[in-house]
C-alpha cells in the first residue's frame, strides 16, 4: 500500500472527532430560523425536534435544565428562532444543535403560553359558565387580596366608601408579581375560604404588560378559583387586559373601580328606592279608602226600608271596619318588620359589633405575626447552628487535634511554612493538640 495514502487514512473516530471539532469550533453559538415538526417530549423532560425549511432540515434538542424554563410547549408547524450551538453525537455521525432558546415567529412566547393554557383549562370545563356562582346582591363582608401598596386598592377602596360605606372590606397583603406571586395568590384564597366569613372575595392588580400580569396566568390559580366556596371577582389590569383568572372567575370586572360598582348597591339609590314603596303603599291605601267611601255613597242612595238598610249597612260596615282592620294590621306588621330589618342593621354595624370584628381581625394579624416571627427565629437558630459548626471546624485546636502540629522558629516565633526558613541548630517551638515542644535542628532534609 501506498505510505502516502496509509499516512492519509482515518480511522471513523477520528474523522468523527475532527468533523465534530470543526463544527463545533466554527458555529458555537448560532441563531436558526425554521418550521417545528417531528416534535416530541419523552418522559425524561427533553424536547426533541426537527428544524426544517422548504430546503433542507436538522435536528435539534432541548434538555430539561432549559425546557422548564419555557413558558410555552412547541408544536409541529409552528414557525420558531431558536439559539443554541452545534454539537455532533459521535455515535451515530450526526450533527445536531443543542437549544438554549425558542421564541415563536408571529406571536410572543407568553402570549403563546396564554393561548394554549386557555384552551387547556376551556376543554376541561374551567370556564363553563353554569360553574360560576351569582354575588350576593349587597354584601356585607368582602375581602380583597391584593397588593397593600398598589394604587388599585386605593381607587377600590374610595369607590366603596363613596357608594356604602358600611361594607366592611378586609385586605390579604400578596404579591401580584414576579415568579412567587401565584402561590401567595393561591394561599390567600385558601385562607379567606377556611378562616373568613366574607361574603365575595375579590382579586385584584392594576395596569400592566403581559410580563407584569402573568401572576395572574397560572393554572394552579385557576383551580384555586373554581374550588372556592366564596364566589370570586376578577379585576386584573385595565379593560383590555384579559387573563385567566377573569375567564375562571365568577365574574370579571374591567377595572378595580369597576369592581366595586359592580359589587356595591348605590346607598342613596337604596333609600331612594324605600321611599319609593312607602309611598307607593300610601297611595294604595288611600285609593282603597275612597272606593270604600264611594261604595258606601252608592248604597246610600239605594236605600229601600230605612231600617233594613241601614242593618244591611251596619253589616256591610261591620265586615268592611273588620277588613279594614285586618289591613291596618297587616300594614302594622309589614311596618314592624321592616322595623326590626333597620334594628337588625343597626344592630349588626353598631360600634360594639364594628370594635368585635376589630377584635378578631387583630387576633387574627397578631397570630400571624407570632408565626411569622417564630419561624424568623428557628431560621435565625438554624444559621447560627451551623456557624458554630463550621467555626469549630476551622479552629487550628482542632486540626491539632486530628495529629497535626505548627512550628515556629524561635526567638522571632515566626510559623514555618518551609524548611527554607531554618538551619541546623536553629531552636524551635512545636505546637501539638496537648501542649508545647521546644526542640533544636540537628539535620533537614529536603
Amino acid at each position: 500500500m501506498d505510505k502516502n495514502r496509509e499516512n492519509n487514512v482515518f480511522t471513523v473516530s477520528d474523522l468523527t472527532a475532527q468533523i465534530s471539532d470543526l463544527l463545533e469550533n466554527q458555529f458555537d453559538f448560532v441563531w436558526v430560523e425554521g418550521e417545528v415538526s417531528n416534535f416530541r417530549s419523552p418522559s425524561s423532560g427533553h424536547y426533541y425536534m426537527v428544524l426544517k425549511d422548504e430546503n433542507a432540515q436538522i435536528k435539534a434538542v432541548m434538555f430539561r435544565p432549559q425546557a422548564r424554563y419555557l413558558k410555552f410547549v412547541p408544536e409541529d408547524g409552528m414557525k420558531a428562532i431558536v439559539q443554541g450551538r452545534i454539537s455532533v453525537y459521535k455515535l451515530r455521525g450526526e450533527y445536531q444543535v443543542i437549544l438554549d432558546y425558542i421564541e415563536p415567529l408571529g406571536i410572543g412566547a407568553l402570549a403563546l403560553a396564554f393561548e394554549q393554557l386557555k384552551q387547556r383549562l376551556a376543554s376541561q370545563g374551567v370556564f363553563d359558565k353554569e360553574k360560576k356562582r351569582a354575588l350576593p346582591y349587597l354584601p356585607q363582608k368582602v375581602a380583597v387580596i391584593t397588593s397593600p401598596t398598589g394604587a388599585a386598592i386605593q381607587d377600590f377602596l374610595n369607590v366603596i366608601q363613596r357608594r356604602f360605606a358600611n361594607i366592611e372590606i378586609t385586605v390579604i397583603p400578596v404579591k401580584v408579581q414576579g415568579d412567587e406571586a401565584p402561590a401567595e395568590i393561591i394561599q390567600a384564597l385558601n385562607i379567606v375560604n377556611s378562616e373568613s366569613d366574607a361574603d365575595v372575595i375579590v382579586l385584584m392588580r392594576g395596569g400592566g404588560s403581559i410580563e407584569d400580569l402573568w401572576a395572574f396566568n397560572s393554572e394552579g390559580l385557576a383551580y384555586a378559583i373554581r374550588d372556592s366556596v366564596i364566589p370570586v371577582v376578577s379585576a386584573v389590569g385595565h379593560e383590555i387586559d384579559v387573563t385567566i383568572s377573569d375567564l375562571a372567575a365568577d365574574l370579571r370586572a374591567p377595572t378595580p373601580s369597576a369592581a366595586a360598582e359592580l359589587l356595591v348597591v348605590e346607598k342613596e339609590f337604596l333609600t331612594r328606592y324605600l321611599c319609593d314603596m312607602r309611598w307607593r303603599l300610601q297611595q294604595g291605601f288611600r285609593a282603597y279608602l275612597n272606593k270604600l267611601r264611594q261604595a258606601l255613597f252608592v248604597m246610600s242612595k239605594g236605600l229601600g226600608d230605612p231600617k233594613k238598610r241601614l242593618a244591611d249597612s251596619w253589616l256591610r260596615l261591620d265586615e268592611y271596619n273588620n277588613r279594614l282592620i285586618r289591613l291596618i294590621k297587616l300594614a302594622v306588621q309589614d311596618q314592624k318588620k321592616s322595623f326590626m330589618t333597620e334594628v337588625r342593621s343597626l344592630k349588626l354595624h353598631s360600634p360594639a359589633n364594628t370594635i368585635s370584628n376589630l377584635r378578631k381581625n387583630l387576633s387574627y394579624q397578631e397570630n400571624l405575626l407570632t408565626l411569622f416571627v417564630i419561624r424568623r427565629l428557628e431560621d435565625r437558630q438554624m444559621k447560627l447552628s451551623l456557624l458554630k459548626e463550621r467555626l469549630n471546624d476551622l479552629n487550628p485546636l482542632s486540626v491539632l487535634k486530628r495529629g497535626y502540629s505548627i512550628t515556629r522558629r524561635l526567638p522571632e516565633m515566626e510559623i514555618l511554612k518551609g524548611v527554607s526558613r531554618v538551619r541546623a541548630g536553629d531552636s524551635v517551638n512545636i505546637i501539638l493538640a496537648d501542649g508545647k515542644l521546644d526542640c533544636r535542628v540537628d539535620k533537614i532534609i529536603d
